[in-house]
């Protein structure tokens, strides 16, 4: 039975936080159980092992060379113990990792008539051709280095596939150099398809290990390989730039990335036959500890299995393709954005809307010669980008451009800078927002000359300027003529490039401003109508929720008798369910066939439409979000668009039965079962959407977030 709620004014106890690091790695888990799923299509079956690989390179890279820097410099971010907890952990992901790629999907593969051949399932004929493709493609770009004292170990980049052999005999000077290390270049493509006429009735392909392994000796004439394996290496890939110590951050940066490749090394990975000497000779190598060795169980790498599943053929081992919808009515074939906009808000949900009419409110901007100066974000865009492009033509034809370019966006700095310089050189005002804050707000004002008047228009998302990124991930973007939101949005921009203190905003919420109180100060709102008998609700659906104030607050309001549903995708650290503590909290992770990217945060704290808000935001919960960046969270006020975000974005995700898991108190996760809609079939909105996974139908806004959760 639930507690009696606390009362006001009494301290409420807090459980312990969960480990951040075991959190990241059980969204893994989650993510990867889709490659155990039968009712997804195979093909997308592997692409979750490829999508796990390469979550965890990051891993590596990031989040635990970061944890491990915080650990070895003494800031009380952990223990060894816990950090051999982390290590265990990944090691049992990994090891179930590469488990279910060789009982379950090589199998079941082979069974669809795909195989991936290796040197002693090859006939002659395949033998002779991969034979050719060796010395025509392949060997060469290879250059083996016998290790002596002229030749010492060699630079290894991050994430670069190598071969280790240890060698018989002597070299052609009469010495005995055991040691020789081939690197691989990365232009060899790691998947290779035979021709069909050696394989009929079915699709065989090799991997480039397989046909190097095959041929290694040859590099290596009057010599013996003893013993060999494939190895890499992943590191540390955090830029190191000190952005108050710089005086052009966009130069630092670009000197810093030719380094990127050669950071600490954090994990070893070779396969498993790797000989024990041979493992130890790398470990002492990159000055590693037997822990951070791992030994794979088949190719090294399973991430670049993907060019396997876009290669193979068959519809049917792939989702149906998913065309997204034209939204509303009222932007009908012919029917200009801006003016659409004079009616009112216009609110798209990506990727079962199309992400076009972002495009088209920016291609009216630039065509339109009443249209003054275009104001935009830039936090990932790609290397290719139509809307980049649109806005250096927006700048050639003469209009005031201004973008604010995240340099700093992990793993997009290159194609940020890239971009920048294009900007600038058709004489766009670039600028890079806040020394120390990250820009990751995403915000598009335009301004018009209507009449006598000029007028903005505002578009605000969720996610990414990224057009392709708009068909794989749930975002909510709104589009805007509302005369205090475009002001807000506006006043943002003029902040970022003068840093001076403007009024605050009426309706935009920002971070690292206003956006934690007001967080915060909901949560007491909602606590203090618990106690007094009131409706009390919390939903949020963020992608992380890792602040420590912010997790204090949700238990206090649950404690005080609210009923609150966190939809989470990723890491949580907040425990549900603990005795005593948080027994009306609720933690769900959805997993399926879009990356759950949605930030939506609904409250209530009384009976009335006056006593609830709901906000759409570009921040998660964490404390780097709240305190170290440039976010935003708007309310929406229009009560029919509210009504559609939380019948489209919260209630299906509080009802899943499909793709839905559910957090336990010790951070374990189960999945929460039940019939729900057809497998792999998307939630969205639109007139060509999907069905969702709802249990029941969505009720009225009151009385369905006014009713606790049972």
């Amino acid at each position: 039975m639930p507690r009696k709620p606390t009362p006001a004014g009494a301290l409420t106890p807090v459980p312990k936080l969960l480990n951040r690091e075991i959190a990241i790695l059980e969204f893994n888990r989650r993510v990867l159980a889709q490659a155990q799923r039968t009712d997804v299509p195979l093909l997308e079956r592997l692409r979750y092992v490829t999508i796990v690989a390469s979550n965890l390179d990051e891993f590596f890279e990031v989040r635990f060379a970061d944890y491990l820097d915080a650990m070895r410099a003494g800031r009380g971010i952990g223990s060894q113990a816990e950090a051999a907890r982390v290590w265990d952990a990944a090691h049992a992901l990994i090891d179930e990792q590469y488990r279910i790629f060789n009982d379950e999907l090589t199998p079941a593969l082979e069974r669809a008539g795909i195989v991936v051949l290796s040197h002693a399932e090859r006939s002659g004929a395949q033998r002779r051709w991969v034979k050719a493709f060796f010395d025509q493609q392949v060997r060469p770009l290879l250059v083996p280095v016998g290790l002596d004292p002229s030749h010492p170990f060699p630079q290894v980049a991050n994430k670069s596939l190598n071969f280790i052999c240890r060698l018989g005999g002597r070299d052609v000077f009469g010495r005995e150099n055991l040691i020789a290390i081939v690197k691989v270049p990365r232009a060899l493509p790691r998947v290779i398809r035979l021709p069909e006429a050696l394989c009929p009735g079915r699709q065989a392909f090799v991997l480039l290990t397989s046909v190097i392994r095959s041929h290694l000796s040859e590099l290596f004439a009057g010599r013996t390989v003893e013993s060999f394996s494939q190895f890499r290496v992943t590191r540390d890939s955090e830029l190191d730039v000190d952005a108050e110590e710089v005086a052009n951050l966009r130069q630092a940066l670009r000197s810093e990335l030719s380094t990127r490749h050669y950071g600490q090394a954090i994990r070893l990975e070779v396969v498993r036959s790797c000989p024990d000497d041979l493992a130890d000779f790398l470990l002492l190598q990159f000055g590693l500890p037997r822990a951070a060795l791992y030994s794979a169980d088949g190719p090294v790498n399973l991430g670049r299995l993907d060019q396997l599943v876009d290669e193979a053929e068959g519809a049917q081992l792939r989702f149906e393709p998913f065309e997204p919808a034209w939204p509303a009515a009222r932007l009908s074939a012919g029917t200009r954005v801006l003016d659409a906009l004079q009616d009112g808000d216009l609110l798209l949900h990506h990727p079962f809307e199309s992400f076009e009419p972002v495009l088209q409110f920016l291609r009216e901007a630039v065509e339109d010669p009443d249209v003054l100066a275009i104001k935009q974000t830039i936090y990932r865009t790609g290397a290719q980008s139509v809307l980049m492009e649109l806005l250096i033509e927006a700048a050639r034809r003469g209009k005031e451009v201004m973008c604010v370019v995240e340099l700093t966006a992990r793993f997009d700095e290159e194609a940020n800078i890239n971009w920048a310089e294009r900007l600038e050189a058709v004489g766009a005002q670039v600028v890079y927002g806040i020394v120390g804050l990250k820009t990751h707000a995403k915000l598009l004002v335009v301004t018009r000359r209507e009449g006598r008047r000029l007028r903005r228009y505002v578009h605000l998302s969720t996610g990414n300027y990224n057009p392709r990124t708009a068909r794989l991930y749930t975002d909510v973007g709104y589009l805007s003529a509302d005369p205090g939101l475009a002001q807000d949005a506006d006043a943002l921009f003029v902040q970022l490039a003068s840093q001076v203190k403007p009024k605050p905003p009426r309706h935009l919420v920002t971070a690292p401003f206003q956006l934690h109180r007001r967080m915060l100060a909901h949560l007491h709102q909602v606590a203090d109508a618990a106690r007094r008998g009131a409706p009390a609700r919390v939903v949020v659906k963020i992608n992380a929720l890792t602040d420590p104030v912010l997790i204090r607050a949700l238990v206090a309001a649950a404690a005080a008798g609210a009923a609150v549903d966190l939809i989470v995708r990723g890491a949580c650290l907040l425990p549900p369910g603990v005795p005593g503590l948080t027994e009306r909290i609720r933690v769900r992770s959805i997993v399926g066939r879009f990356l759950e990217h949605t930030r939506v945060l609904y409250f209530r704290w009384g009976p009335a439409e006056r006593d609830e808000v709901l906000y759409l935001s570009s921040a998660d919960w964490m404390t780097r979000n709240m305190l170290g960046r440039i976010e935003i969270a708007w309310p929406v006020r229009d009560a029919a668009l509210r009504q559609r975000v939380i019948d489209e974005c919260l209630v299906p995700y509080l009802h899943d039965t499909l793709d839905a898991w559910e957090q336990s108190a010790d951070g374990s996760y189960r999945r929460a079962g039940g019939a729900g809609a057809q497998p792999g079939r998307p939630r969205g909105a639109g007139p060509r959407r999907a069905r969702r996974p709802c249990c029941g139908a969505q009720g009225a806004l009151v009385q369905r977030y006014s009713e606790p959760t049972e």
